[in-house]
């Protein structure tokens, strides 16, 4: 995915400016950034859901401008993972492959595959409210990760969970994505899942994005809050 000069404004206030980025495929970008900084609105263009003012979006090397929100295959998730309450968990993950006109042969291998790396081999039968909430995210990032996108665009995607299924769908989510070989952007407020979870990190300020080398740069920019969190933890561990 290659994004070039992309910016962007509501009436007088500028959300993005002048963001370009190469992401490799097969990698996953974490955005650190507060609320409010432009991360969603950038997601949100990249998936087509807003059209920016200015700049270019490049998805398997095919210029997405006038393209569809749902002939790019690009797929936008957040905190809450909108399935159809009707279908049940196999239903839901399937779904994408049913539009895309997927024999059901081949459907039904799919879809019990992925149940099986979900770790929801025997929840398949049942709707969404009798799911927990972690098991609702899984589903939803099976849905997704099942039609290979071009790129997985994640808002927040475990805001709402409980630290320690929080963490267990970090570690999914790495699993899955490097099975699949799926390119990622994930934006979030967390330091730790920035760094846990992506290969390339950057960092989104008024709009203004800055991309980092590797991990150190990253830390070693005040901005990020990196430095406190190490300087943190170096005290704890000689108290």
């Amino acid at each position: 995915m290659e994004l070039k000069h992309i910016s962007k404004s509501f009436g007088a206030q500028q959300v993005l400016t002048d963001i370009s980025l190469v992401l490799e495929e097969g990698h996953t970008l974490a955005v650190l950034g507060k609320s409010g900084c432009g991360k969603t609105t950038l997601l949100r263009i990249i998936a087509g859901l807003e059209l920016a003012d200015n700049g270019e979006i490049w998805l398997n090397g095919k210029n997405m401008s006038g393209v569809a929100v749902h002939k790019r295959n690009a797929v936008y998730l957040n905190q809450e993972p909108l399935l159809f309450p009707h279908m049940t968990a196999s239903a839901n993950i399937a779904y994408g492959l049913e539009v895309r006109g997927v024999p059901a042969s081949d459907i039904r291998r799919q879809t019990e595959q992925m149940l099986a790396e979900l770790g929801l081999e025997d929840q398949g039968h049942k709707r969404p409210h009798q799911l927990s909430g972690g098991q609702r995210q899984r589903v939803s990032f099976g849905r997704a990760m099942i039609i290979h996108p071009s790129v997985l665009l994640l808002d927040e995607p475990f805001g709402n969970l409980d630290p320690d299924t929080r963490k267990q769908m970090q570690e999914l989510f790495m699993r899955l994505s490097t099975a699949h070989r799926i390119t990622s952007l994930l934006v979030t407020h967390d330091l730790k899942e920035a760094i846990l979870t992506g290969q390339q990190t950057a960092f989104m300020e008024s709009g203004v994005l800055t991309m980092y080398p590797d991990t150190g740069a990253f830390l070693s920019d005040p901005r990020t809050g990196g430095q406190d969190e190490m300087a943190f933890w170096k005290k704890y561990n000689q108290s």
